[in-house]
Order: C-alpha cells, then sequence, then structure tokens
C-alpha cells in the first residue's frame, strides 16, 4: 500500500473542478466518506436523464435486426473504392485489373478491418467508462461513467453481431490503436482518460460513423452506425462538459502537458491508423507484396492529399481536430500544425455543431417512437406483477 500511495502521490492529475476530483483505484476507503452524497454535483443530470430517449437493445430486433439483410461478399461492395486507401495505388489498381473476381472480396475485407477497430475502439470505451467508476469522486459524474459503461457495452455487443453477421468474426486490433486505447485505458490521469476517450477516440467514432451511414452500401451498417450515434453524442458531451470547466482554469504549463498530449496522439493517429502497414496480413492474402503496397501508398499519402481529405466535413482527422479545437485545447502553440490539413476559419463559421448531430437526432426521434410503448407495457407488466404478489 505504501508503494501505492507513493505512486499516486507523483500523478499530476491536473483536476480544476472538483466534479472530476479523482481517488485512487485502490483507495475505495475515500468512497464510503458522506460528504461526496452530500456535495453530488447536477453538472451531469441532464445527460442522465436523457439516457431513456436513446435506449436501444442490440439483442431486440425491434431495433434493429442483424439478420434481416443478408449479403454476397463476393459480388455486393460494401463501400464504395475511395474509401479504400490501397486502391489510390497503381500497384493495387494494376493487380486488381489481372484478377477482378477479388476486388470486391478485397474491399469488403478492409470493411471487415475497419469494423474490427471500431469494436476494438468500443471495448476501449467500455473499460475506460468503468474505470473511471473507481476514481472519479463525484457521485454525479460516477453515475454518468457507470451509464457511458453500460451503452458501450451494447456498441461492442452490436459490432461483434454486425461483424459475425458479415464476416463470421472479427480480425485483431491494429497495432497502432491497441497501444493508445493500453495507454488511455491504464493512465492514471483522468485528464488523458477523458480527453484519450471521450474526445479524440470518441471523435474519431463519430467521423467514421457519419462517413459509413453517409456512404457505405449496407444499408444493416447504416442503421447500426445510426443507433450508436444516439449514444455517441451524449459521451461527446461529456467531454465538452470537462473541458468548459477545466481548460479556462488551466495555467501556461498545465495547459502545453494537455496540449502536447493531445498533439502527440493526434499525429499519432493521423500518420498510421489507416497505414497499409497495420493490414500486412490482409495483403498477403490477395497475392500483395505488403512493402510494395506502403511503397505506392507513400507516394498517394502527401500532406497535400491529407489536406484535401479533410475538407469533407465527416473525415474522422477532421473531426479530431474540431472536438480539440471545440474544447480550447488547440492554442498558437499548436495550431500551425493542423493548419496543415484544416482550415480553422471552417470552424468558427460552422459553431459547434459537429459532424453526426443531424443524423444522432433522427435517431434519438425514432427511439422515443418506440421506447415509449414498450416502456409503458414494461411498468404495467411490473405494476401486474405487484398486484398479484400482495
Amino acid at each position: 500500500m505504501a508503494d501505492s500511495a507513493a505512486l499516486n502521490s507523483n500523478i499530476r492529475q491536473i483536476t480544476k473542478d472538483e466534479v472530476y476530483d479523482a481517488v485512487p483505484p485502490t483507495d475505495f476507503s475515500q468512497m464510503l466518506e458522506i460528504d461526496r452524497h452530500l456535495n453530488r454535483s447536477s453538472a451531469f443530470d441532464k445527460i442522465i436523464s436523457a439516457t431513456h430517449d436513446h435506449f436501444w437493445d442490440p439483442l431486440d430486433k425491434k431495433y434493429i435486426d442483424f439478420e434481416s439483410e443478408p449479403w454476397d461478399l463476393d459480388t455486393m461492395d460494401i463501400q464504395p473504392d475511395e474509401m479504400v486507401p490501397a486502391l489510390l495505388t497503381d500497384y493495387v489498381q494494376e493487380h486488381f485489373e489481372k484478377h477482378p473476381e477479388q476486388r470486391i472480396r478485397f474491399k469488403n475485407e478492409i470493411a471487415r478491418w475497419s469494423m474490427s477497430a471500431i469494436l476494438h475502439g468500443e471495448q476501449g470505451a467500455l473499460n475506460l467508462s468503468a474505470s473511471l467508476c473507481h476514481v472519479l469522486r463525484d457521485p454525479g459524474a460516477q453515475e454518468y461513467a457507470a451509464n457511458q459503461t453500460r451503452e458501450e457495452g451494447r456498441h461492442v455487443t452490436a459490432f461483434a453481431k454486425y461483424i459475425i453477421a458479415r464476416w463470421g468474426s472479427p480480425l485483431p486490433c491494429g497495432s497502432v490503436l491497441a497501444t493508445l486505447l493500453q495507454e488511455i485505458v491504464h493512465a492514471p490521469e483522468v485528464y488523458k482518460k477523458i480527453i484519450g476517450m471521450q474526445m479524440l477516440v470518441e471523435g474519431l467514432a463519430m467521423g467514421a460513423f457519419a462517413t459509413i451511414y453517409q456512404r457505405w452500401n449496407d444499408p444493416l451498417a447504416k442503421k447500426l452506425t445510426q443507433l450508436v450515434m444516439t449514444d455517441e453524442a451524449f459521451h461527446h458531451k461529456f467531454g465538452k462538459i470537462w473541458a468548459d470547466r477545466t481548460i479556462p482554469k488551466l495555467s501556461e504549463e498545465e495547459h502545453n502537458i494537455v496540449e502536447d498530449w493531445a498533439a502527440h496522439c493526434f499525429q499519432t493517429l493521423l500518420f498510421n491508423l489507416v497505414a497499409p502497414h497495420q493490414m500486412k496480413y490482409i495483403y498477403a492474402r490477395f497475392g500483395l507484396d505488403p512493402d510494395k503496397v506502403m511503397e505506392g501508398f507513400q507516394a498517394v499519402a502527401t500532406d497535400e492529399a491529407r489536406r484535401q481529405q479533410m475538407k469533407e466535413s465527416a473525415n474522422i482527422f477532421r473531426v479530431l481536430v474540431k472536438t480539440l479545437w471545440n474544447a480550447g485545447i488547440i492554442t498558437p502553440r499548436t495550431a500551425s500544425f493542423y493548419a496543415m490539413y484544416v482550415n480553422f476559419d471552417e470552424f468558427k463559421a460552422e459553431g459547434e455543431e459537429m459532424v453526426g448531430d443531424a443524423i444522432a437526432d433522427e435517431g434519438i426521434q425514432f427511439l422515443k417512437t418506440i421506447n415509449f410503448g414498450i416502456n409503458t407495457g414494461a411498468l404495467d407488466d411490473v405494476k401486474a406483477s405487484a398486484i398479484a404478489a400482495e
């Protein structure tokens, strides 16, 4: 215990609001202190109450039926060509001109890799949310973290069911994402957990979900991502509440620490997340030389190409930058790096609305229609059972 206490005493929490006060995960005694319950924050009450509006169950066909949309992976494209980076290279294009029968299957396998990455990201979000329950001292913040844990659990179930329905099993997590997720989940600092998951990973997810909803051909994937976005929009708000209550109070030194860590994570994701070296085993299975794919990709993946891609509102990396910008994390110290790829004047004109918000709102209206009848019936059943038991 002494070693644990010493370790925790050296942790730089950078906590500026008592709502986010944290205790060591091994010190449950602090959760038994009475004053916690006398000073519960109301900062999260609205997003906690809204949980009922966007409830859905991946195991209930009223919400989504994973057997309703059969798909032939050999003849039906799940995603368009422009969403498969390898197809931008001459080497890969020429290979599939010689083997056209493999092209659709290859594109669908890349889609499998993308969905598997999302599944692993959701697993990371589940574990991180659960870990916040062990360290956040405020009962309101703790309750919301518990709510999010439940919602991330259904996301894991839903994406696993989708992948199994389409391909039979998920693919392993890429090394870059796996390393980042482990760093965030195991980080003792609350700011790393919240920026890393509620902003970076959730921002990445919202961009990916919006892109899938808007551009993929698979109606089941569209339905799934819209349902998940009804939850993720609120998870993002949890991070925004932290930013609004914390970032303005940081000293210059503290802000630099937070800003540099966010920039480090962004740069790692930008240059590595969808790079071909993450998918070498897929290329080999289709008779492609992974090294030649990498050579071709490096020729087309220029800064100018990234700039053009990040002009799209749903581009996952553009969504990440806008999330950090809206949170007040980006200052002139690092703005020049991000400005290589995005136009901050566009962010100012767009305001705080995030890509996917409108899609999520439509989904919530759909869920309210279903849940109103379902919840009423469930309540009647409970009342009937109670009367019968008397």
